[in-house]
């Protein structure tokens, strides 16, 4: 018998920065037991440089991002959805499409890595941690016993992990 793969959607406004860095964290760190996909609510249509630096830079993958609009994923083709995690607060805020599948939601805010300006090496700097951040949630969240959980505490648990460390949710506030 094999395990159960759960489809995982990360959200981004601009999906350039912080969706992709999670969707490649998961991709590697969750293979075999997750799909991991990006999406933006309004994507700019590139996959900002820096995200990618980083993520060769920790040997994470890098081939085939691009920055693609969330209503891929709503289609009737589309995979079926487990969980959607928003990663930036305005995304977190909008109406989401229907998503088959009807998944789990939670919102992981970090600040903006591709907001900062400054030298190229303060730019690199903000994507290191907000790589560093994406890293540690995606660690406790593929440390979930997912199939022995009942919905109410997974969806604790999830709110949980979105105010780990660089949350841009105040502590104790709920989704």
């Amino acid at each position: 018998m094999t395990d159960r793969i759960y489809n995982v959607l990360f959200i981004c406004t601009g999906n350039t920065a912080r969706s992709i860095l999670a969707e490649s964290i998961l991709r590697k760190d969750g293979a075999g037991r997750f799909n991991a996909f990006s999406a933006g609510s309004n994507p700019k249509g590139t996959v900002n440089p820096f995200a990618l630096k980083v993520l060769a830079a920790f040997d994470y993958p890098t081939d085939g991002f691009r920055s693609k609009d969330w209503s891929e994923y709503a289609r009737p083709d589309a995979p079926p959805l487990d969980f959607a995690f928003t990663v930036c607060d305005s995304a977190a805020g909008e109406t989401c499409p229907f998503w088959p599948g009807q998944p789990m939601t939670a919102h992981w805010g970090i600040e903006d890595p591709a907001a900062v300006e400054g030298t190229d090496i303060e730019k690199e700097r903000a994507f290191n941690n907000a790589f560093r951040y994406l890293k540690n949630r995606i660690s406790f969240f593929i440390a979930l016993p997912l199939a022995s959980l009942d919905d109410m505490t997974l969806n604790r648990k999830l709110s949980e992990i979105g105010r780990l460390e660089g949350s841009t949710m105040p502590f104790g506030k709920a989704m």
